[in-house]
């Protein structure tokens, strides 16, 4: 799968899931926040397309919604975001 399509599906599985997405400028990488009773995604628009998706990836793991089409799990999982990354790295830090 393209990069690009990667990236649409990741865009329309997050605002399914009832986040805003907001492409800024700035100095900064992206990540997720809570604004009034909005719930926003910000991600800097001159990042690669690598960074956009691994930006997306990152929330939508941090969420792990339900409805999560196949594809998406997929693409979160080569991100380098699974269950198993995250034990390996909290047995570490003991």
């Amino acid at each position: 799968m393209k990069k690009t399509k990667k990236l649409e599906l990741l865009e329309k599985t997050i605002t399914d899931n009832g986040y805003k997405l907001r492409y800024e400028k700035g100095n900064f990488l992206g990540g997720d926040c809570r604004l009034r009773d909005d719930n926003i995604i910000v991600i800097n628009k001159f990042l690669p397309t690598e960074g956009k998706i691994f930006t997306i990836a990152r929330v939508l793991h941090k969420l792990n919604p339900a409805n999560c089409p196949p594809e998406v799990k997929k693409i979160i999982e080569d991100s380098g975001f699974n269950i198993g990354n995250q034990l390996s790295l909290i047995e570490s830090e003991q």
